[in-house]
């Protein structure tokens, strides 16, 4: 299948990269904000779930690639449950989220990772961009969910 790029600029069009980067995985050396450029940029793992079978439960595979993602018009990011300064350490994204605020097309982009982290992005409107770069692998690991059912 072909590599991915979407933009979006609304907040309808965030939850479709939200999709697409749903157990993505991010390397905290691969986070970068550029506050003169307005710029937050990360790298991630993510898992091509347009790519994986629809039962994966015979092929036990799915497919990973090397996607490029990045927020213009950031005011400023703050975090939360996020280990900082450890360049090595990896993070689960689970969602990206955008709250609006009290003059749109302002707000704020919320980054929800496993074990609670959140990165937030102050922004003056919605502007992402996410590409993939070219890397692919199979994966044996394919992400799952707890449905909240009990059996």
């Amino acid at each position: 299948m072909s590599d991915v790029k979407i933009a979006a600029f609304d907040s309808d069009d965030l939850k479709i990269i939200s999709a697409h980067l749903q157990d993505g995985i991010v390397r905290i050396g691969d986070i970068n904000f550029n506050a003169k450029t307005r710029q937050f940029v990360f790298v991630a793992n993510r898992f091509a779930w347009e790519e994986t079978e629809k039962d994966t439960a015979d092929t036990k595979k799915g497919i990973r690639k090397r996607t490029g993602v990045m927020f213009g018009d950031v005011l400023g990011v703050r975090s939360h449950k996020i280990k900082q300064g450890v360049a090595d350490a990896v993070i689960n994204l689970l969602a990206v989220e955008f709250e609006a605020g009290d003059e749109p097309p302002a707000g704020v982009i919320k980054l929800l990772f496993s074990g609670g982290g959140i990165i937030e992005l102050d922004v003056e409107c919605v502007e992402v961009v996410m590409e993939d770069l070219g890397p692919r692998w199979e994966t044996e690991n394919i992400p799952t969910h707890d449905d909240g059912e009990k059996d």
